[in-house]
Order: structure tokens, then C-alpha cells, then sequence
């Protein structure tokens, strides 16, 4: 009715005229003034278009509309939760004692065994991940929207595979497996058998003797027919059935599952060789060391120079040979044979005369001092490289002027087991630098019995001795700045092989043929015994951080030990098909390398993490072979280049090798 003058009709059928003051009368002038009267009066009042009237509604009407909008209920006194009332009807039974003869129940006092179902069925869910805890606490009421985000949009697939489940699988019941078939029939089951398996009565008479299980045929004895048409029923098919019924019933099937495991996942996971690069690849440098006779020396040991530029070698003719690394070029050698032979002083002994080889070159670690060892009978021999520059010249003369003056003993002790003694040839040769000024053997430290091996400290100052010979005097500290020596024990713990300093603490590693002892230099006592399990160690290094040492033998085995761990091997290696000869860690790559009989050396990256949680990474990336295997004897001493990721080889052919990263 908004377009008529009226309302509506009355229950007499006249017109209800709309009133003047009914909604939407005048203009929105007049509206919003009477909207703004009404509300400076408190008054909220709406148009009733049935009866055409406005209402003024109350505080209390207001509230009704909003709590039933709300959703709570009409009336603001209805509680929904009201109290309990505890209306008493019956009887007590507490005062009346009805029913105290009754137990309580069992179950009462134990936990519900239905909820333990549930709990421990959400747990499953939870482990499987079909829930999760915002499923449990209300966050999310359906797991399938999650499912589905985790999944992604659906992807297309084949309809058909071919791995449909068959109806036989689908069946309740045990999986059938079938029976084992027959063998199929040989010749002496045919009718026509050859002549071999028709028995004499010999035959006959051991068969029947036999027991059943024991005939070669069973029941069967082999006969032959005249054709196929003249054989009749076998008589012991009906006896062979239930025999073989019988089997099947008494002797159950089982599937044997057989585990279907990848052979390369068990083996762990190595980066590529191509990813640790830097190493030795290739062969690019030999040094031809001369030789007289048809015979070539064997070369026993190697050594370079901190700055990398000298490379010197000792060999089986007793003479030590300087080379340069760059050229392959000869600087200088040194017959240490006739020095030690000059400087002994009982020139008529027979075996001073035979020449011996040179078994164990040490070049100083300090850059400043240009000097090296050589170990040669029972002699430790001081050499002047006289490659010293204008700086390291007089540090080098400092260093040298006790040993060249013979030494200065203060041990009582040790001077029974060793004697410095002052070589005279060394002075006459012209050194190698412009600025040097001493080159060639300065003196030789003269012991009880044979030397074998020698080793500096880090500092270049001091340097260890071994002899296995010589019981407690078996391991003698010298100090070349003021030709002094030491005897740091005075009983012998097993025939000592190896000794050599800890990089960067007061340590002195002792290696016997079997365990490797470490002694506290200030404290003078063993701090650990190591336990290598091998039968007799051939060689020994110290990690350049000094929390780990291998120890190569001669049963073909390298030990890996971790200081910080245990005083048992962390890893042991067992690849080369000979023993073991020289073992090195790189002083600045994380690169390690053993060398063996077998004529191989084997390279490794070998890097060590300063996070103590991280085990150290162990990598074999490269085998060079170019060493001929002579007299049984392969690569014997090898040493990597101070700077670079080059290492030198040296081997019982003579050839001397250098190995370069190409």
C-alpha cells in the first residue's frame, strides 16, 4: 500500500487512512529531525506498519531483542544451569545400614579399562600421524582438509596398472601357498628304460632288503615293455598318494620372506672425489737420482722443506741428495758414509767400513732454520742446507754454532749413551744461497746402537731420537741450539719404535711394536696408552691439530685414533695387499696418505670439524701407482709439499716421484 492513501481495510471494509505521523510521512527532513528529538529523549521508538502506529519501546524490551539476536535466552532471569537440589526420598541407607554387608566393586577402584582402549587407539592415530594434537584440542574438527593441504592437488594416474588385488587375495584366511611339485620323471621310469637301470636279481634281492626310504627308486623297480600300449596300472600310485598326502598334511607351509635390501644403501654415503679436490691426480716430476754400477740405490726416505722449494732424499749408497722441487735439478749430495766413517774414532772397524743406508731424513719445520737430519747407522747428522736468505742467515749460524763446536753435554746420564761429534767436512763446501755461509754436515750425534728414526719438535729447536737397541736410552731429546741432550726415561717399556712431539703441547708420543704411549713432558707422566691392535707398527703421525694420530703396521692395517675420544681406534683401514711403510697427514689440506710393499699409495680426505659432535670425515679419492715392486719392497717413505696438495713418493726402485693436483 505505499503508493495508495491507505493501509489496509478494517473489519467493516473501510479504508484505514495512513496517519500524518506514520513512517515515511513528510519528507527525510522531517524524519531525521524527529529521529534526533527522539534520541535526546531517550526514546527509541519504531513503526508498527500493521496497526500503522510507532511504538515506543522499553529498556527492558531492548534487552530482549538483543539476547534473543545474540542466541542466548529471552529472559535474563532464566537460569540454564541451575543448582541440584538434593531431594531426600527413601531410605538412608548410611543411617538405616542397609546394604553394609555389600563389598565395594573391584572395578571401582581400578582404572577404566574402555578409556585405556581409546587413549592408547589415539596414541597409535597419533604416531601414524593420521591426528594431531590441534585435532584433539578442538582447533580442527576434520583431519581430511589437513591431509589434503599436506598432499597437494590430486594428480592424474593410470587407471588400469595391472596391480589390481585379486579376488583369491581378498578372501578371509591364511594366504595359500601351493605344494611343492613333483620332480618330474627320469629314466628308470620309462617303459623303455636303458640297459643300466634294469636291476639283476642280485639287484633284486639288496632291494628288497632295503628299507623303503633307502631305495635308490622307491617302490619302483624299472622294467621295460615291448611298447606302450603293453604297460599297465602302476600298483603303488594309490600308496604314493597317501604318502605324499600325508607329507603336505604333517609338514605345514611357511612363506620365507626374504628381506629385499639394496646392497649400496647399507654402504654410507661418500661425496664425490671430484667434490674434495684438491689432491695428487697425476705424476709430474721424477727425480733420477745417479747411481755407480748396474745396481740402482734404494731410495729409503724424503723429506721437503718448509717453503717448499727443497726436496731432500736419502738412499741405500748412504749419500743424501738436495734436489730442487720446481726442476728436478741435483743441488747437492752428501756422503754421510764417509763423514760418519771420518768422524768415528775407530776407524778399523770392519763394519764402519761397510757402506749403510740412509734410513730417515727430517728437514727443520722452522722456516728461519735451514737445516736438516739424516739417520745413518748409529749417527744422527746435522746438515747445513746453505739455503738460507739474508734474514734466516745468522738465525741459522745461532742455531748451529753449539753443534758446530761438538756440543755441550750437562747430563751425566746421557752422555753414556750419546756423544756429539764435530764433522770437519762440512765447512769446505760452497752452500747453495749466495747468503749462506755453512753447508754440508756440521755433526753427528753418535749412540750405542743403531738409529732408526728421528723427528723435530713443531718449533724446530728440539728433535727426538729412536733406538729400538738400546733398552731405557731407546728414546734421547736433544736440543741443537745448545747441544744438549736428554734421557727422559730410565727403564724400558717394550722395544720402542717410533717417538715423536706433540704439535702444540708439552706430549711426546712413544710407539712399541703393539701400543702408542703418550708422556706429559712438564709433568713427566703418562697421560694415555693407546691400544692399536696390531702386531707391529711401522710408521706414526700426529694431526696437524693435535687431536688425532694414525699409526700405520706392517699387517697392512692403518689406526685412526681420536685423542679426545678413546684410547681405542676410532677407524681402522685395511686396503693394501702389503705392509704398511709411511703414513702423513698434511700439514694445511685436509689430505692423508699411506704408502705400502704393494708399490700404491693411497690417497684420503681426511677433514677434521672443529665441532667436537662431528665425527671426522674419512674419503679414499685417489691410488697412484707408478713404483715397481723391488725385492719385495714398494713405496718406503712419502711426504706431502708443505704449500701445495702435492705429495712426493719414494720406492726400493729408485725412482723418486712427485704427484701433482691436475
Amino acid at each position: 500500500y505505499d503508493d495508495f492513501d491507505h493501509v489496509g481495510y478494517d473489519t467493516h471494509g473501510n479504508k484505514v487512512v495512513k496517519s500524518a505521523s506514520a513512517a515515511g510521512a513528510g519528507d527525510r527532513i522531517d524524519q531525521a529531525i524527529e529521529l534526533q528529538d527522539n534520541m535526546a529523549k531517550g526514546k527509541f521508538v519504531v513503526h508498527d506498519m500493521l496497526n500503522d502506529r510507532n511504538v515506543q519501546l522499553s529498556t527492558r524490551q531492548l534487552e530482549l531483542i538483543r539476547r534473543v539476536q545474540g542466541g542466548a535466552f529471552a529472559h535474563p532471569e532464566h537460569d540454564s544451569t541451575p543448582e541440584y537440589i538434593d531431594y531426600f526420598s527413601g531410605v538412608n541407607k548410611e543411617i538405616s545400614g542397609l546394604g553394609s554387608d555389600q563389598y565395594e566393586r573391584k572395578a571401582r577402584f581400578q582404572p577404566s579399562k574402555w578409556e585405556k582402549m581409546q587413549v592408547d587407539k589415539l596414541l597409535e592415530k597419533l604416531e601414524n600421524g593420521d591426528i594431531n594434537m590441534d585435532y584433539l584440542t578442538g582447533k580442527i574438527r576434520d583431519m581430511n582438509e589437513v591431509h589434503r593441504k599436506k598432499e597437494g592437488p590430486e594428480k592424474p594416474f593410470m587407471l588400469w596398472t595391472g596391480e589390481e588385488e585379486d579376488l583369491l587375495n581378498m578372501r578371509k584366511g591364511p594366504q595359500h601357498i601351493a605344494a611343492p611339485k613333483l620332480p618330474p620323471p627320469g629314466h628308470a621310469e620309462s617303459y623303455v628304460p636303458p640297459n643300466e637301470y634294469l636291476p639283476t636279481e642280485e639287484d633284486l634281492k639288496k632291494w628288497k632288503e632295503m628299507e623303503p626310504k633307502d631305495r635308490p627308486h622307491g617302490h619302483l623297480i624299472p622294467k621295460k615293455f615291448p611298447n606302450l600300449r603293453s604297460v599297465g596300472a602302476y600298483e603303488h600310485s594309490v600308496r604314493e598318494s597317501f604318502e605324499r598326502c600325508l607329507d603336505l598334511y604333517l609338514c605345514p607351509r611357511v612363506m620365507k620372506r626374504r628381506l629385499n635390501i639394496d646392497p649400496e644403501s647399507l654402504v654410507p654415503r661418500l661425496p664425490r672425489a671430484n667434490d674434495l679436490k684438491p689432491f695428487p691426480t697425476a705424476k709430474c716430476i721424477e727425480y733420477i737420482t745417479p747411481f755407480e754400477g748396474n745396481e740402482t740405490p734404494t731410495i729409503r726416505c724424503v723429506t721437503a722443506s718448509p717453503d717448499g722449494q727443497f726436496m731432500a732424499s736419502g738412499a741405500s749408497d748412504g749419500c743424501v741428495r738436495m734436489w730442487e722441487v720446481e726442476t728436478g735439478r741435483l743441488l747437492r749430495t752428501w756422503d754421510l758414509h764417509f763423514s760418519v766413517v771420518k768422524a768415528s774414532t775407530t776407524g778399523d772397524d770392519e763394519s764402519a767400513m761397510r757402506t749403510k743406508p740412509v734410513v730417515c731424513l727430517e728437514w727443520n719445520p722452522n722456516r728461519s732454520h735451514h737445516c736438516l737430519l739424516a739417520v745413518i747407522a748409529e749417527y744422527a747428522v746435522v746438515i747445513a742446507t746453505g739455503t738460507a736468505n739474508e734474514k734466516d742467515m745468522e738465525i741459522t749460524e745461532a742455531v748451529l754454532a753449539a753443534a758446530s763446536k761438538g756440543g755441550n753435554m750437562s747430563s751425566a746420564k746421557a752422555s753414556k749413551s750419546v756423544q756429539w761429534i764435530l764433522v770437519e767436512s762440512g765447512l769446505e763446501e760452497k752452500p747453495v744461497s749466495v747468503y749462506g755461509s755453512l753447508s754440508g754436515p756440521i755433526c753427528a750425534l753418535k749412540t750405542n746402537r743403531e738409529m732408526t728414526n728421528v723427528r723435530w719438535h713443531a718449533k724446530g729447536d728440539y728433535f727426538v731420537s729412536v733406538n729400538p737397541k738400546a733398552g731405557s736410552a731407546a728414546v734421547l731429546i736433544h736440543q741443537l741450539s745448545k747441544g744438549n741432550s736428554q734421557q727422559p726415561f730410565s727403564k724400558a717399556k717394550g722395544e720402542t719404535q717410533l717417538a715423536c712431539f706433540h704439535p702444540n703441547k708439552p706430549f711426546l708420543f712413544v710407539a712399541s711394536q703393539q701400543h702408542v704411549r703418550i708422556y706429559h713432558l712438564v709433568k713427566q707422566n703418562m697421560v694415555k696408552r693407546l691400544a692399536s691392535g696390531c702386531r707391529w707398527i711401522s710408521s706414526i703421525d700426529v694431526h696437524p691439530s693435535g687431536d688425532h694420530l694414525i699409526v700405520g703396521s706392517l699387517d697392512r692395517r692403518m689406526i685412526w685414533f681420536d685423542l679426545d675420544l678413546s684410547s681405542t681406534p676410532y677407524k681402522t683401514l685395511k686396503y693394501h695387499e702389503r705392509a704398511l711403510r709411511s703414513c702423513r697427514y698434511h700439514n694445511r689440506y685436509p689430505l692423508m696418505a699411506s704408502a705400502s710393499d704393494d708399490g700404491a699409495v693411497h690417497v684420503f680426505h681426511s677433514m677434521v670439524y672443529s665441532d667436537l659432535m662431528r665425527n671426522p670425515l674419512v674419503v679414499p679419492v685417489k691410488i697412484l701407482r707408478g713404483h715397481a715392486v723391488t725385492k719385495k719392497l714398494g713405496v718406503l717413505s712419502i711426504v706431502f709439499h708443505p704449500t701445495q696438495p702435492w705429495i712426493f713418493t719414494a720406492g726400493a726402485d729408485g725412482r723418486i716421484f712427485l704427484y701433482q693436483d691436475i
